[in-house]
């Protein structure tokens, strides 16, 4: 493949990447990295290094629109970034002292576990019954929405933020480790512990991942693991396929977003698998 072929080739993948990390507030990153890894022979790190570049271009391209039209809780996600900078920054250190093998099976876990996850939940629209925690009331987290699918304002609570915060930790200290914005993990965070609506949950998502993924990225800079050749039409594929991203969500139900998502998660979840244990996928 010429090298011309090959960054069009990167910017389509990219393209329909960040359209879904933007649909369901994931970053490119959790389809990116299995993609440059085994399709196009990217090392992993060099992998890594770009999905975090995509990740905060995923951000910049969603965040907007979803902070424009009051979908993201911006105190929500500010307190919870705490949490998951701290994590990014430890998660960075350990990366270089992981074997490449290693990082290709916990990734394909993660995928397989986020699978679980959304196909249990694939049927619930909004949460209900929530009873807002102490944290939340003290800090003032719930709020409201308009749902432009279903045509009616959303007040919601938040519950279990202790919990919450315990998930971001996580999510961050896996987007250091494994070159991701860990809006996975994030989203299950909001969604299953603090009891969010879906749509609460991944747009503020998609303001945290680009803070998250830029505490770890400079470490990736310093050690060599940031390709410009790769890194920069994956990051201008995600950028557009977020902003597309932006449009659909807003006219989907929560239900469909992750039914749509879970076939995609399963089979990289897959493919990650069968390379951390020596294995060539398809």
């Amino acid at each position: 493949m010429t090298t011309t072929w090959l960054v069009l080739a990167l910017m389509a993948v990219s393209v329909l990447a960040g359209v879904f990390g933007a649909l369901l507030g994931i970053g490119g990153g959790i389809l990116l990295i299995p993609v440059l890894h085994i399709l196009f022979r990217v090392p992993t790190h060099t992998a890594m290094g770009a999905s975090l570049v995509s990740v905060i271009a995923t951000s910049s391209g969603a965040a907007v629109a979803y902070v424009r039209d009051k979908i993201s809780n911006i105190r929500i996600g500010m307190f919870l970034e705490i949490a998951t900078t701290t994590g990014a920054v430890c998660g960075a250190f350990i990366a270089a002292h992981v074997a490449v093998g290693w990082l290709n099976i916990i990734f394909g876990i993660v995928l397989a576990f986020s699978t679980f996850s959304m196909l249990q939940k694939h049927a619930t629209e909004l949460p209900e019954g929530v009873r807002s925690h102490p944290w939340a009331r003290r800090l003032r987290l719930a709020g409201s929405y308009h749902d432009t699918r279903l045509d009616r304002d959303v007040n919601y609570e938040v519950a279990g933020v202790p919990q919450g915060l315990g998930m971001m930790y996580v999510a961050g200290m896996l987007s250091g480790l494994l070159g991701i914005g860990s809006g996975t993990f994030k989203v299950l965070g909001m969604d299953v512990f603090m009891r969010l609506p879906f749509k609460v949950s991944s747009s503020t998502s998609n303001f945290m991942i680009g803070v998250t993924a830029a505490a770890s990225a400079g470490y990736y800079f310093a050690k060599g693991w940031i390709d410009p050749g790769v890194s920069a039409p994956v990051a201008l594929g995600v950028l557009i396929g977020a902003m597309l991203g932006t449009r659909l969500m807003v006219r989907m139900r929560s239900h469909t977003l992750r039914l749509v998502f879970v076939p995609v998660l399963l089979a990289a979840a897959v493919e990650m698998l069968l390379s951390g244990f020596g294995v060539r996928g398809v």
